[in-house]
């Protein structure tokens, strides 16, 4: 029997010592992943003003405070604003599920009395109510437990930032993967990370814009409420704005507010509707067009894992794991093909 070259022996355990401990680091830094991709989203849109400003002679430190700062008032006080809001909202918006839910089955009930079908009887409306209070309650909750992640991931953000040129080197040094195929993936990267965090969140802002000016105009009860219900529903695939027209809509019918139900339900097909295709047009076609079925599962993986902020993360996670498996396959794939 031949005996296994020790240097096979000497490389398994070292890969075996590699999976272990990454598994075990992995594992411990779960919790915070959002800190980490949030400060790599953050790099790739930071990264050519941070070049701009050193190269104009500006002090490293300095010029990644004021980015870091900039990003801070931008970007993270409207997050974080929003969430409050939606925190707080949270009894309100169980209330209105409620309201929902009985106009639902209301309507269904008026279905019965043309087609004499039986529609509404399996139709558990304490039930439903219960699983929205709860989806809601989780949904709002998980979200603001996440400063230790907001710590991380301007810690990172900082020393990338003010590391750039070390930390190009280190990837290239550590990342078993081919100089050619490592650029590859940072292009890649780049694009999805863009479209991702800049894409779908200003596409959903624009339709959220429009569907509150739609509330206002027909007099919607608390209408930036459900304006940012639009704004959270046009960020999953499949479902849009219509997340938060609908609702508004079957409110008004359980009121007998008919002509207002109508005019939402005009308005909301039309101008929410035809907005959303123009600003993917001119927003999304720009970056990098990212397709509905990633971000409906970067959703359903990232909303678990992150909280509300799963909505730009999520998508954003399943984009970089197919950048990977395309990396993988460039790497490896045609030497498989010669074995």
């Amino acid at each position: 029997m031949k005996a296994i070259n020790p240097n096979v022996i000497r490389q398994f355990f070292i890969l075996l010592l590699i999976v272990l401990m990454g598994s075990l680091i992995f594992q411990k830094i779960l919790p915070y992943l959002s800190g980490i991709l949030g400060a790599i989203t953050l790099y790739v849109i930071l990264y050519k003003p941070m070049n701009k400003m050193v190269a104009k002679g500006w002090n490293t430190n300095l010029s990644a405070f004021i980015l870091l700062f900039i990003s801070f008032v931008c970007i993270m006080i409207p997050v974080v604003g929003l969430g409050l809001m939606m925190m707080s909202k949270v009894e309100y918006a169980v209330d209105n599920s409620q309201k929902v839910v009985n106009a639902v089955k209301k309507q269904f009930e008026n279905l019965e009395s043309y087609t004499n079908m039986d529609l509404g009887s399996n139709f558990d409306t304490s039930s439903m109510t219960s699983w929205l209070s709860d989806s809601l309650q989780n949904f709002a909750g998980g979200t603001f437990n996440m400063s230790i992640s907001i710590f991380i991931m301007y810690f990172l953000l900082f020393f990338m930032l003010t590391n750039m040129k070390s930390l190009r080197e280190a990837l290239f040094e550590y990342i078993p993967i081919k100089d050619n195929n490592l650029k590859k993936l940072s292009q890649d990267t780049n694009a999805k990370v863009k479209a991702n965090a800049l894409g779908i969140p200003l596409v959903a802002i624009g339709q959220g814009t429009v569907g509150l000016i739609g509330f206002l105009i027909f007099d919607v009860p608390d209408p930036f409420f459900w304006a940012a219900i639009v704004t959270i529903g046009s960020m999953i695939p499949f479902i849009g704005s219509a997340l938060g027209t609908v609702p508004v809509i079957l409110l008004a019918l359980s009121n007998g507010n008919n002509l207002q139900a109508l005019g939402i339900l005009i308005y909301g097909l039309i101008a929410v509707g035809g907005t959303d295709n123009l600003f993917r047009l001119y927003i999304l076609k720009r970056l990098d067009d990212v397709h509905p079925l990633i971000t409906l599962i970067g959703v359903i993986v990232g909303v678990p894992l992150f909280g509300f902020i799963g909505l730009v993360f999520g998508p954003l996670l399943i984009s970089l794991f197919l950048i990977i498996l395309r990396i993988y396959k460039n790497e490896y794939g045609s030497e498989a093909q010669k074995l």
